[in-house]
């Protein structure tokens, strides 16, 4: 399993700092791969590497897991990046940048497209990054959180940005459309139906006399605004048929 080969353009490293559970690590790994991002660096993860459960909550993701890189540091995790961004929930009174997510990954986007190494920092479950390690960044980036809970969990916050990065990339392609699989309805095979629907009505006696041309002029009006496809009129006229048969014909 493999990212996308086009096109072919650096694409952020997701570094995560003393990262603690297993179960975090993997939905981080299965949130990269889901937005096609694939370089994951862990500085000093408590417990050890690798942990136990985490390929499991990866759910696939395991190429992200396998090609993850170890570091003691930040400052090793970071030594070969041209531009660095440090999430953070907190103002921490650094004269930085701060970006909201989108405004980062376009940053981010743009620096891939020129060649540059980007990495995006991402602090310990419970109490983020140091000072000293936000001190290591180009810029912040932050969330615009509800002010009464700012905390997020940490594969989330991977999620959101990556999500931000693969639409800055121009990558955010939806799988599919809903289009129509059916071409649109020839006007003879509308008229068609028309004319067997309204015959059908007629013996029924559904339309009074007096207002039967406005009743027939709404519902066909009522069928142009569907814009019916060729698929729509066959059904249509089928389900006239079985309703039209006589009771020993069934």
């Amino acid at each position: 399993m493999t990212t996308e080969s086009v096109p072919l353009l650096p694409r952020p490293i997701v570094i995560l700092v003393e990262p603690q559970l297993a179960e975090n690590i993997g939905m981080t790994a299965r949130a990269m791969a889901n937005f096609g991002l694939s370089e994951l660096r862990l500085v000093a993860p408590k417990g050890g590497w690798p942990k136990k459960g985490v390929r499991e909550t990866a759910s696939g993701a395991t190429h992200v897991l396998d090609g993850a890189r170890i570091h003691a540091t930040v400052g090793e995790a970071v030594a070969d990046l041209h531009y660095l961004l440090a999430t953070t929930a907190r103002e921490r009174g650094q004269m930085k940048r701060v970006f909201a997510p989108e405004d980062a990954m376009r940053e981010v986007a743009a620096r891939g497209g020129a060649g540059e190494r980007v990495g995006i920092l991402f602090g310990r479950e419970r109490v983020g990054l140091s000072n000293d390690e936000v001190s290591l960044a180009d810029a912040i980036v932050t969330f615009p959180v509800a002010p009464d809970y700012s905390s997020l969990n940490l594969a989330q916050s991977v999620l959101l940005l990556a999500y931000e990065w693969r639409r800055a990339a121009g990558l955010a392609v939806l799988p599919f459309d809903g289009g129509m699989r059916s071409p649109p309805a020839a006007r003879e095979a509308v008229l068609s139906l028309f004319e067997s629907l309204e015959g059908a009505l007629d013996a029924a006696g559904y339309y009074p006399p007096e207002k039967r041309g406005g009743m027939v002029r709404n519902m066909r009006d009522m069928f142009h605004r569907m814009q019916m496809t060729e698929q729509d009129v066959r059904s249509l006229r089928g389900a006239l048929r079985a309703l039209a048969r006589r009771p020993e014909e069934s």
